[in-house]
């Protein structure tokens, strides 16, 4: 049986979120910067797209900027935050184990003059607090820290965070790449002080190549892509039609009937990482102590004594198991995972860690067939490295 436990790579299309944009494609294509009634119809669709999306998050309609994907988002919000204060200071904030979509614009201003800071974070990849506020300074513009890890699925306390360091420095922009975590959890950004906020359409089975950014009303922030003046100057392109309305209809469905999907997601994770640990030899669970709610629903980092990841990752594949050894934005650049570096994982086990996935789709037949899967190759291929 096939069983895709790669969920934090990817997600499975939904087919409503399909159908909504093949219709968008075929029947009501109009590029709602056209005058005509194609294109106000078009323009409608977007309109109710945009209050779907923030609805979800009690925040206006406004402050929803739609993009290509988390990637543009964390740009748009770190380079256009930069530009936009850069009078102000160049001080910015951030972890040891932010996505590349963070650390890369981030490196970018650095080569461009700014001063980048990061903060480690503990064992569990929480963020060290007392490192974080010595880092605030009166010249800090900008402070990024990721909801839940992509890697780990470590958790941050973002409404405490945020809240110390404007206390510290009430100017600073705070910015969450959400985009493992929205969708998992109720985020309501007013409430937890977040000012710009990084959401990715796949992985909450919507459309590839879609994503938003919302924006606090009276963020300082500038546009990264020029042109036509489209959403308000702030993101010039013609309007991706199709993909904004299957994002909205994947942000709608996420939230029908959440804390069920959620809990369902936690059983699943619970049971899978159970059976692992205790069937297998040497296996260990990262960023948990006792309970497996100590992360994010979806996200299992486990570490496997005397085998390769890659060589796993392939061998699971082989029997139609798909898994990670790490961020799939990566996967193309190997080396040692920055996140496992930053919790201290043991050295020995840098290479022999994978990333388990999961969604609301998954279930307990797919997991206890990977199970028996990890149980019949690791032997093998530790025997074979023992060689």
């Amino acid at each position: 049986m096939e069983c895709y436990l790669d969920n934090a790579a990817t997600t499975r299309t939904a087919k409503e979120v399909a159908d909504e944009v093949m219709k968008m494609m075929t029947i009501d294509f109009g590029n709602p910067s056209s005058l005509h009634t194609k294109g106000f119809e078009a323009e409608q669709y977007v309109k109710a797209a945009r209050k779907t999306i923030a609805d979800t998050l009690s925040v206006k309609d406004s402050e929803i900027l739609f993009t290509s994907g988390g990637t543009e988002s964390n740009n748009m919000a770190l380079i256009g935050t930069a530009l936009a204060k850069k009078r102000m200071g160049k001080h910015i904030i951030t972890t040891s184990f932010e996505h590349a979509s963070v650390t890369s614009p981030l490196l970018f201003l650095e080569e461009n003059g700014y001063e980048i800071s990061f903060c480690p974070v503990d064992a569990m990849g929480h963020v060290k607090e007392d490192k974080l506020l010595d880092m605030v300074r009166p010249d800090t513009i900008l402070v990024s820290i990721m909801y839940v890890n992509n890697e780990v699925g470590a958790v941050q306390d973002i409404k405490r965070l945020s809240r110390l360091v404007k206390e510290k420095n009430p100017d600073i922009t705070f910015h969450s790449d959400c985009i493992q975590s929205y969708g998992k959890y109720v985020i309501k950004p007013k409430e937890e002080g977040i000012d710009l906020l990084s959401v990715s359409g796949h992985k909450i089975n919507g459309p590839k190549g879609t994503g938003f950014l919302y924006i606090k009303s009276g963020s300082k922030i500038k546009p990264i892509i020029y042109g036509g003046g489209q959403q308000k100057g702030m993101r010039s392109g013609t309007d991706n039609v199709p993909g904004i309305v299957g994002l909205a209809k994947a942000a709608q469905l996420v939230y029908e009937n959440h804390s069920e999907k959620v809990a369902k997601m936690y059983e699943i994770k619970e049971h899978f990482a159970k059976r692992l640990t205790s069937e297998i030899e040497g296996v260990s669970v990262n960023c948990v102590t006792q309970d497996i709610r100590e992360c994010a629903p979806h996200v299992l980092s486990v570490s496997i004594e005397g085998v390769r990841a890659e060589v796993l990752l392939h061998s699971l594949e082989e029997k139609e198991v798909y898994v990670s050894s790490g961020s799939a934005c990566s996967s193309n650049h190997p080396g040692t995972s920055g996140t496992l570096v930053a919790i201290g994982l043991d050295k020995k086990l840098l290479d022999s860690t994978v990333r388990f996935s999961f969604s609301f789709q998954t279930t307990m037949e797919e997991v206890d067939y990977a199970v028996e899967a990890v149980k019949e190759i690791v032997p093998k291929l530790r025997r074979h490295m023992r060689r």
